[in-house]
């Protein structure tokens, strides 16, 4: 790198006066610093996320709605500007003059965003919202936005501009103006944004003095009818009711309660209500690193993904989601083998194809992806997900849960499947697209799938079962044992191979290794020397897969770790572990897929609901240590 320093800007102007000369020198260089200092600032997603379990919006620091999908998660974007600066459209709050301070959080414990703003002539607040509260016996969540611009001091100017897309950026709407509303038609269904604000000053993008409160309202399919501001502000205490009381009925410690709160949270929002189906992020090609290709769309139900999102809420005392998605395993459609999909569409199905779009990408990073072809793959840990995901309804009494027929029928059916794919290569978790191999983790999980349906047999009383699911656990068993490699005195990612993999810190995790054996503390010693990066954090794996050698680690990786220490332990070496993570969040506390180690830019989509529940998995482990609960459903 050239060092540039003021000595080598006074042989370059040597016919300037001395002391303007000095003045150019000045600002250059100061310039110069900034902008080394801005490179070397890690990357960061400078972006929130309000929803009310029908549909999420991201909204950035400059209060620009950049994300949002309707009618569902995995609908084409209304407002993408996340993925396409041109293309992708936006809805924009904008101060006029000169910010002299900007900063955005949360309402505490909601998932209500405030974008504030201090600028030379005054200071105002957007408050951001999606409509859930509990209404006529039901929660009442419409496919209603809503921005509430708060004055605070002063007389600020801003500007509003709403430019709304269809179809992936190809569809732009009219527009029209009515008495009380603008709306937006030639899209796939009607868009209406009533407002306080006079229309034609959002209509022809003119600014306006902000002398008192102001209210915006998008709504997607029925129009809001009630009037404006009363309904806003109605909505916005119902809201905020709805938020505390969930927090307020979820059971966290004192350990890290702030980033819990966050977590749960988050992990609530990414479950749409109405079918029980749990999303992996809200986004799609955000890439895991700049460049990879590792672009992908999250915006689907992995029955993995879900398992982990719903043993965090069960560990803070929710079970609702459980009840929803148990709802939602009932209702997915299986491939014409009778086989179950990793991945299914927020309605069960799987008639997405994975297509690749013609967007510039965030911040150029191509190929943008929709849908996914992980759909195809043999990925048989899900079968044992499913049965561990269902094991509390039987065992925790909160739920008076009732066995159907259909359950039982279901369950006998997966243990059918765990049985035939016993023997099979898959895809492993990781979804390798060209690699078929006898994944150490697709057995963790038929063992404890197979464990987790003899307690459901015994609770039952149904001997069939507990034989059956017997028989296969032994056989789990053995093959996760042909996987353990005696050279590197740990298990390895499959069997015959000596790649270690991080998904198997769970054999310590899931008490398939006794915590104090040798054994768990040597698997978990190899894994630390070949995967662990600076400062905790984890490699998946470092072997070059379909796409190369992965180039960042993977979060949820870190907070396994996290979790194995505690097992053995080493439980102040996972809290200051711990700790060091929470490094890696942005402004909001919200987590990504994957960090650079080396710079500790967020990568991957975003907020990623893996890593929110490595969190709150690793500090309910970390907290069941420190104050020794005397209730835990393990396995053995």
């Amino acid at each position: 790198m050239v060092t540039i320093t003021p000595a080598c800007f006074l042989i370059l102007l040597p016919n300037f006066g001395i002391i303007f000369c000095w003045m150019i020198i000045y600002l250059l260089y100061s310039y110069i610093e900034l902008q080394m200092k801005n490179h070397n600032s890690p990357h960061l997603y400078d972006f929130g996320i309000v929803g009310n379990c029908a549909f999420n919006a991201a909204i950035n620091k400059q209060a620009e709605v950049i994300w949002l999908c309707w009618p569902k998660f995995d609908s084409s974007f209304i407002f993408g500007k996340l993925l396409d600066t041109e293309k992708g459209g936006c809805f924009g709050v904008y101060p006029i003059a000169e910010i002299l301070d900007n900063k955005q959080y949360y309402l505490e414990n909601t998932n209500i965003l405030c974008t504030e703003f201090e600028t030379a002539n005054g200071k105002f607040r957007v408050i951001d919202y999606a409509p859930r509260f509990l209404q006529y016996d039901r929660y009442f969540k419409p496919l209603k936005f809503f921005r509430k611009i708060e004055l605070i001091e002063g007389n600020p100017r801003v500007k509003i501009i709403c430019e709304p897309r269809d179809n992936y950026g190809e569809i732009i709407p009219a527009v029209h103006q009515g008495s009380c509303h603008i709306s937006y038609s030639g899209l796939s269904d009607n868009l209406r944004l009533t407002s306080s604000i006079p229309l034609n000053y959002i209509m022809h993008k003119k600014d306006f003095l902000l002398t008192e409160n102001q209210y915006l309202a998008l709504t997607y399919g029925n129009p809001l009818e009630a009037p404006l501001p009363a309904t806003a502000e109605d909505f916005l205490s119902k809201t905020i009711s709805y938020w505390h009381r969930w927090v307020k009925h979820a059971t966290i410690g004192n350990f890290q309660q702030d980033a819990l709160i966050r977590s749960a949270l988050v992990l609530k929002l990414h479950q749409y209500e109405d079918t029980g189906a749990i999303i992996a992020s809200g986004t799609t090609s955000l890439p895991e690193h700049p460049g990879s290709g590792r672009n992908w769309d999250y915006r689907y139900c992995w029955i993995r993904d879900s398992y982990y999102t719903i043993s965090a809420l069960m560990n803070i005392g929710h079970g609702d989601e459980l009840e929803k998605f148990a709802e939602y395993l009932h209702n997915l459609k299986p491939n014409p083998d009778g086989s179950i999909a990793p991945v299914y569409s927020i309605l069960g199905e799987t008639d997405f194809e994975e297509i690749i779009l013609p967007l510039e990408g965030y911040l150029g990073n191509k190929p943008v992806r929709i849908g996914n072809q992980a759909k195809t793959h043999n990925q048989n840990d899900v079968y044992g997900q499913i049965l561990v995901s269902l094991l509390p309804l039987f065992l925790d009494k909160k739920f008076n849960y009732k066995a159907s027929a259909y359950l039982l029928n279901q369950i006998n059916n997966i243990l059918l499947l765990i049985e035939k794919t016993m023997n099979e290569p898959d895809a492993g978790l990781w979804e390798f697209r060209n690699i078929r191999q006898k994944h150490c983790y697709t057995y963790l999980f038929h063992w404890a799938g197979t464990n987790s349906a003899m307690r459901i047999a015994e609770k039952l009383n149904d001997e069939n079962m507990f034989n059956k699911a017997k028989k296969l656990s032994k056989e789990a068993s053995e093959n996760i044992e042909l996987c353990y490699n005696k050279k590197l005195k740990a298990y390895a990612q499959a069997q015959g191979s000596d790649i270690l993999d991080a998904s198997l810190l769970q054999l310590i995790t899931l008490n398939y290794l006794e915590h104090d054996s040798e054994k768990a503390k040597l698997h978990l010693n190899a894994l630390e020397k070949e995967l662990m990066g600076k400062n905790g954090l984890f490699y998946r794996y470092k072997n070059s897969d379909d796409f190369g050698t992965p180039e960042s680690t993977f979060l949820i990786c870190s907070f396994w770790y996290i979790e194995a220490l505690a097992c053995v332990g080493r439980t102040d070496e996972a809290i200051e572990r711990f700790e060091n993570l929470l490094k890696y969040t942005n402004h909001l506390g919200l987590m990504s897929e994957d960090v650079n180690e080396n710079s500790g830019c967020q990568w991957g989509n975003f907020p990623q609901t893996y890593s929110h529940v490595g969190l709150m998995n690793a500090a309910f482990r970390i907290y069941r240590k420190l104050d020794k609960p005397d209730f835990l459903l393990e396995f053995r």
